[in-house]
């Protein structure tokens, strides 16, 4: 049997007619960038994560770009954020000008440790005479926390937070694989994005919501932060030809990109259902192997499985097996940020983050897409557990 990694065609097929439509009245129009299909996404997708604004843009690396400008973020600033995940969160900080220094994973979640996060404002930083918080090893004051929805889990919010506020710190969720996720703060379910003073989202096409190319966008309460990133992104205008800031660029989010994204918005739910359903299947399927670590789902958090995460402790091998029966895997991420050569000059070493690197050395991605069937589970699980 043939299992894709993903495959986004039966996604499209569902909704073909709908997405027929916005091409022709694009070509109708000849309407392409901006207008009414940009503002009534924005104006969905801010309702739908529970957010007061949202602010559409080229890309997901441009969403955080966006989101770390408008916290404030400066050049010289150091970041506090994770060494597993995609680089895109940490060439974000690169972009800005800031420094990222990272905290180690919860062994289990793969995200940011609230626990570690505590230890480093104690152990690694100190006040300044203004209270403000200095990282002593690179002397650099310590502006924000990027904590990242990791395969579609969020991050520990609560304890993150409370952190923050005691340190003055902004909190910049990377929620690029988190969309529709929940997390439960102070009582209250409250969807990834709606957590923090400002949070980014990309719509790369295999994201749960999915464009038909390039996407992404930041989602705030913040007004004043919606207008400046709004700013930004138009080449740092206020109003045509008058460009304010020096620091704006083209990062428009096309009118064709905004109303397919407003089509799949309405199907999000019941897409992300289908994964946890599926996501269900496998952890059925797989309880009791000792040999496959499977993912958990913490109280007061919903996953909505981007990805399908196991550990396994001779990947290689597993991967290999299971290629050669027809299944498609993939890893993420097998070279953690610190280890990157992008990023060699900082120093970093093996054994600094030794949960992210044992994570990194042993993670599989399993075949997840909403359409996924019950029987390409089954095949997948018979295919795995010979294989372990």
């Amino acid at each position: 049997m043939k299992v894709p990694f993903v495959d986004l065609h039966p996604q499209h097929e569902e909704v073909y007619e709908e997405l027929e439509a916005v091409f022709r009245h694009a070509l109708h129009d000849s309407a392409f960038v901006g207008g009414q299909p940009v503002a009534a996404f924005e104006e969905a997708f801010a309702a739908y994560c529970g957010a007061a604004q949202a602010v559409t843009c080229a890309n997901g690396t441009d969403a955080l770009k966006l989101a770390l400008m408008a916290a404030g973020v400066s050049a010289g600033d150091a970041v506090i954020t994770v060494p597993n995940t995609f680089i895109a969160t940490v060439e974000a900080l690169t972009l800005v000008g800031a420094h990222p220094v990272f905290v180690d994973v919860e062994p289990t979640t793969y995200n940011l440790s609230p626990t570690l996060l505590e230890a480093f404002l104690v152990e690694q930083c100190r006040p300044d005479v203004d209270g403000r918080v200095i990282h002593v090893q690179t002397g650099r004051l310590v502006t924000a926390v990027l904590p990242v929805h990791l395969y579609g889990l969020p991050a520990d919010m609560g304890p993150i937070l409370a952190l923050a506020h005691q340190y003055n710190l902004r909190v910049v969720e990377d929620a690029c694989q988190a969309h529709g996720a929940f997390y439960q703060l102070n009582g209250v379910q409250k969807r990834a994005g709606a957590l923090s003073d400002v949070a980014a989202f990309s719509f790369y096409p295999g994201k749960n919501l999915g464009a038909i190319g390039e996407g992404g966008a930041v989602v705030t309460d913040d007004g004043d932060m919606a207008r400046r990133m709004r700013m930004w992104r138009d080449h740092g205008q206020s109003e045509k030809y008058v460009h304010i800031s020096p620091d704006g660029w083209n990062s428009r989010l096309d009118t064709i990109q905004c109303a397919v994204l407003a089509i799949k918005l309405r199907r999000l739910d019941e897409w992300n259902g289908q994964r946890r359903q599926i996501a269900a299947w496998y952890c059925e399927r797989l309880a009791g192997e000792e040999r496959i670590v499977l993912p958990v789902e913490p109280a007061g958090r919903q996953h909505v499985y981007h990805l399908f995460v196991i550990r396994v402790p001779d990947r290689e091998k597993t991967r290999q097996r299971l290629l050669e029966q027809g299944i498609a895997v993939g890893m993420h991420y097998p070279i953690p940020i610190h280890l990157q050569p992008a990023y060699c000059y900082h120093g970093w070493q093996t054994g600094d983050y030794p949960e992210t690197e044992t994570a990194a050395a042993s993670i599989l991605s399993l075949p997840m897409y909403p359409h996924l069937s019950e029987q390409q589970v089954d095949y997948v699980c018979h295919v795995l557990r010979t294989a372990v």
